[in-house]
């Protein structure tokens, strides 16, 4: 069997009788062409069974069609199932993805995206906390966060603030005789500050009694289960016989503190309740199912790209216009009941 001829720029030019000029703009700069002519030459394309050189294109236009991710880690459930969902977007955008793990090193991160720039990627995501947006949006680059500061640059967020006090509203509700928030020291710029907030409110507003514990409780599995080994000792020190609804920032850690009570107990013991926050996958396979405050982790995702293609298309018009002022995206959270929180 013959090889089959490549069409080239050439062949579609003689088909459509346009100039090979007006067909690299198609390809190009498609905004500089009618509408009419626009549909003339797309279908040509599949008259012809036109494949696209995807190299000869980049090489011509320096359009790669890459989009650079920056996250913190994967050991946390939470982003790992964010990069699944986020890559996944590949077959509705058509963009690929270049992915860095930072590990929460600031001048590791700045090495990376510059990596990612050599590679002239269109866009970037980033999940990671450590280098200020102020910083990111003098990249001149169309950029979007999630999940962390970003006063600067375009983000996508859960409404932290609703989850936690949903998640409170939850415990308050169960009757508990203490309520627990366990998170990691943060300021107010970023979103999951919200989750700290959401909690105090309601136990102020109703005069529930309740702790938060701020700690940097670390991110791999050891370190995690280490310093909550130590809280669960001080709860299990200071409220003997009471009723505790223990919040948790997210589901890695209620998984690491329920094991930790069924270890000691062999069982999830009566008076604790139990809420985390993401909706992981480990929320829903843990030994005892836990209750949390879902994400929305698929929407974000899709929310996050999308925001990003809308300002890398505006960026290929020929007029482009650039954002006035970032756009925000909040996502509502959802409160997903499970055995953590059985009413006893």
């Amino acid at each position: 069997m013959g090889r089959k001829k490549n069409v080239t720029f050439n062949d579609i030019a003689k088909y459509t009788h346009f100039s090979k000029t007006t067909i690299s703009r198609y390809f190009n700069n498609p905004d500089s062409l009618t509408l009419e002519n626009q549909e003339i030459i797309a279908k040509a394309l599949v008259d012809l069974d036109y494949k696209e050189n995807k190299v000869a294109r980049i090489l011509a236009n320096g359009k790669t069609e890459f989009i650079g991710i920056i996250i913190p880690n994967l050991s946390l459930h939470y982003y790992s199932e964010m990069l699944d969902k986020i890559l996944s977007t590949y077959e509705q955008f058509g963009y690929k993805f270049l992915v860095f793990i930072g590990n929460e090193n600031e001048e590791t991160e700045r090495r990376y995206i510059e990596e990612l720039l050599a590679y002239k990627i269109e866009g970037l995501i980033i999940l990671s906390h450590t280098i200020p947006s102020k910083e990111l949006s003098g990249l001149q680059l169309p950029i979007v966060t999630i999940e962390r500061e970003d006063k600067y640059v375009c983000s996508v967020n859960t409404d932290n603030y609703m989850g936690g006090y949903q998640a409170t509203n939850l415990l308050a509700r169960l009757g508990c005789d203490i309520l627990i928030h366990i998170n990691s020291p943060s300021n107010e710029a970023i979103p999951a500050y919200g989750r700290v907030k959401g909690f105090s409110d309601l136990c102020n507003e109703r005069q529930i009694p309740h702790e938060i514990i701020l700690k940097e409780i670390g991110i791999t599995y050891e370190s995690m289960q280490g310093h909550l080994k130590i809280i669960l000792n001080d709860l299990e020190h200071k409220y003997t016989k009471k009723k505790k609804g223990v919040f948790l920032s997210n589901d890695s850690q209620a998984n690491i503190f329920l094991n930790l009570l069924i270890r000691k107990y062999g069982s999830l013991p009566d008076d604790y309740l139990i809420i985390g926050f993401d909706d992981s996958p480990v929320s829903r396979e843990a030994i005892i199912p836990i209750s949390t405050i879902g994400q929305q982790i698929d929407k974000i995702a899709y929310e996050a790209v999308s925001l990003l293609v809308e300002q890398m298309d505006e960026r290929k018009k020929r007029r482009p216009v650039p954002l006035k002022e970032p756009i925000h995206k909040v996502v509502t959270p959802i409160l997903i009941r499970r055995e953590t929180t059985e009413k006893m």
